[in-house]
């Protein structure tokens, strides 16, 4: 019995593949002629990976994102001083300027909430040599929800009920760090 789905399914996934080729061939025919290619940054040379973690610390703590907005401007100070080949290259207490890029809400069954920061702006560091962005998460309570909706499954309405549960708001405390990256090396093509 198994051979004969085994079979069933090889000839239906390989019949689906020619179809999916036939279609691709046939899509290409509509697409203008002069679309363009997005354009690709070809002005930086990206090969060299060196990086230096640049730390960073809140000024004013956010209790939730609720307190921001998509395209807001924060303002996080660099928390220890930032070194390259024994060299300061940022002191402690710098501003960095960042924009609140995404605001993503608590889901249900426990999934939380998280905020995506990005835009960085240094004082005397080219923003295309720093990492574009980085996430803050809210309170995953899915760890404890999943399997309590598990649990409950054999009783048929109960398991459904754990849909209810959100996950936890985001909160930044001036205590918490974060990371961003800095590649020196990075430079313009010659």
């Amino acid at each position: 019995m198994s051979r004969i789905i085994i079979l069933l399914f090889t000839f239906v996934f390989s019949i689906s593949c020619v179809y999916c080729e036939f279609l691709r061939d046939d899509i290409v025919k509509y697409i203008p002629p002069d679309t363009k290619k997005p354009e690709q940054n070809t002005k930086y040379d990206y090969t060299n990976t060196d990086r230096v973690i640049i730390p960073l610390k809140i000024t004013a703590p956010i209790k939730s994102q609720n307190d921001l907005y998509e395209g807001q401007d924060v303002c996080f100070e660099i928390a220890r001083d930032v070194r390259y080949q024994n060299e300061i290259i940022l002191t402690k207490n710098t501003p960095v300027y960042t924009r609140v890029e995404t605001i993503i809400n608590s889901g249900m069954n426990g999934i939380p909430a998280s905020v995506i920061f990005g835009n960085f702006e240094i004082a005397g560091i080219d923003k295309n040599k720093l990492s574009t962005c980085f996430e803050v998460f809210g309170h995953d309570r899915s760890l404890w929800v999943f399997p309590l909706k598990w649990a409950l499954t054999p009783l048929p309405p109960t398991g459904s009920l754990t849909n209810f549960i959100k996950g936890g708001r985001v909160r930044i405390s001036k205590n918490k760090e974060f990371h961003i990256f800095y590649y020196p090396n990075w430079g313009i093509k010659s």
